[in-house]
Order: C-alpha cells, then sequence, then structure tokens
C-alpha cells in the first residue's frame, strides 16, 4: 500500500495595508465652460512613520488634495475616486464620521495659525474643546493634558500660555500651538499645510526639527505640502511633485533631487538654486 503524504502550507500573508491609499482622487469644480479639475486622478500610497512632502508653485492642487483628505472640499467641489485611512473609506463618508476622524486620527496644521485660531478664545479652551470632543476629557485633566502638550512642541511656561489669545503670541508660538492642538489625540496622520510660511528662518528651522522628532516619537505618517523644496529637503523620506492638478514625478528625496525627470522638476530646482534654498543636491 502506497503512503501518500499531504503537504500543508502555511497561508501567504497579505500585504499589509498602507495607512493612507488614495487612487483615482479627483475634484472639479464647476466653471463657465464646464468642470474644471483642480486635482486630477492622484494616487499615491504613505505608511506609518514616513514623511511625504508635496511639492508644486501655487495653484498645482495641493492644498485642495488635503482638504479632500479630510472630507473638506466646499460644497460646490465635486470629489471622486478613494481614498482609504486605515482601510477606511473617506470619499462619501457620512458627515458625523468624518467628524470623528477629524482630529482623532487624522489632523491638520493649517497654513495660516492666526485665522485657524479663534481669536475670541483663548488658547486653553480651544484645546480642551479638542479633548472633550474626541477624548470625553474635561476639567482639570483635559487642562493638563493641554498643558503637556504644549510643553512637548517646546513652548514655555505652558500653564500660561492656556490662559492667552491667539493675538498676544509671535507667529512661531501660535504654530506650535496649532502643532500641538493637531497632535492632542495622537493621530495616525498629521497634515501639514506650508506649516513654516512667514515665519522666520530660525523658527522655521524649529517647526521642522520637532515635526522629525513627533515623527520619530509617535510614528506618525505625515503628509508635508509646501512650495519650498528646502523644507521638503531637510524633513521629507519621499517627494511628490504636483502640477496642474496631478503627481507627475515621485520618489526618495536625494534621488529625485539629483536627478529629476520631468522638466517642471527640473526648473523647480534651478529656481531653488538661484534663491540660493538648499535642497540637499550640488549646485
Amino acid at each position: 500500500m502506497r503512503c501518500v503524504m499531504s503537504l500543508i502550507l502555511p497561508p501567504v500573508a497579505a500585504m499589509s495595508e498602507p495607512l493612507l491609499r488614495v487612487d483615482g482622487l479627483s475634484i472639479h469644480y464647476p466653471g463657465p465652460g464646464g468642470p474644471v479639475a483642480v486635482v486630477d486622478g492622484v494616487s499615491l500610497a504613505l505608511e506609518r512613520g514616513r514623511i511625504l512632502g508635496i511639492a508644486g508653485e501655487s495653484g498645482s492642487g495641493k492644498t485642495q488634495l488635503l482638504l479632500a483628505l479630510l472630507g473638506l472640499v466646499p460644497g460646490a467641489g465635486r470629489v471622486t475616486g478613494s481614498v482609504r485611512l486605515n482601510g477606511e473609506q473617506v470619499v462619501g463618508a457620512p458627515d458625523s464620521r468624518l467628524q470623528r476622524l477629524r482630529g482623532d486620527r487624522v489632523a491638520m496644521v493649517f497654513q495660516d495659525p492666526m485665522t485657524a485660531l479663534n481669536p475670541q478664545l483663548r488658547i486653553g479652551l480651544q484645546l480642551t474643546e479638542v479633548l472633550a470632543w474626541h477624548r470625553s476629557l474635561k476639567g482639570a485633566r483635559a487642562r493638563e493634558r493641554a498643558t503637556e502638550m504644549l510643553a512637548s512642541v517646546g513652548l514655555a511656561e505652558p500653564a500660561l500660555l492656556l490662559e492667552r489669545y491667539p493675538h498676544e503670541l509671535s507667529g512661531g508660538m501660535r504654530q506650535r500651538v496649532m502643532i500641538a492642538m493637531a497632535l492632542l489625540c495622537e493621530p495616525d496622520l498629521l497634515l501639514a499645510d506650508e506649516p513654516t510660511t512667514a515665519l522666520d528662518v530660525t523658527v522655521q528651522a524649529q517647526v521642522l526639527d520637532l515635526l522629525g522628532e513627533l515623527r520619530d516619537r509617535l510614528g506618525m505618517a505625515i503628509l508635508l505640502v509646501t512650495h519650498d523644496l528646502g523644507v521638503i529637503a531637510q524633513v521629507a523620506d519621499e517627494v511628490a511633485v504636483m502640477q496642474g492638478g496631478r503627481i507627475i514625478e515621485r520618489g526618495d528625496v536625494v534621488g529625485l533631487f539629483a536627478a529629476p525627470q520631468e522638466p517642471y522638476t527640473q526648473r523647480l530646482l534651478a529656481a531653488a538654486r538661484r534663491l540660493e534654498i538648499p535642497v540637499g543636491v550640488p549646485a
């Protein structure tokens, strides 16, 4: 009698889903001659613990892309395609679910902290409201958490800052408050829209160092939007270049800056060199 031995192989492990996966994302607005695409078929993926820089001139669609990831595209805009965060679909999700995701699993640092912060409310109230909404944390415990977060982003005398209004702080301090607010619930993904605009060189370097440090410490992913290639060279792992609503080139920062393939990317780098902005490649 012949013995037949069956070989049982373990199942092949499925590839892990990236933290953020965007597939064919487009945003159209009404125009005189028909719908106008401000984001056109963008696809990208971002893993945990990575920083992806999105580069491009003003009007290239960078900020609109971030708004779509938060479900914040204005009502006139029509969003198609797919945005999955931790495997959960964002496009078309009900407002009630999006409100829970924002500030919790994904948070954003807006370009202008003076307009993003409510000028009529003290810093402490604006921070503790986030904790009350997302963590049901109130009173002394919420203030303690807010104080700890302000200290973690390098702000001195954080307990005193809770009592101040935004206009009483410098631009660099307001930007750090915005970062602290975004990090209160330790999101998986941080969206940063031109986070160093209008800051002096010293404060800009401090903010960028802080983003890198927080990525290393908390393991979050960061999507950094900027027109400044020097900013991307300083902190990002990868870079994607946007032009006319499309991503035209993507790669690791060192490789892409050393040998850009697209003429548009080459022109951006040439302009950066003329402005004496360090982009990590020889002049």
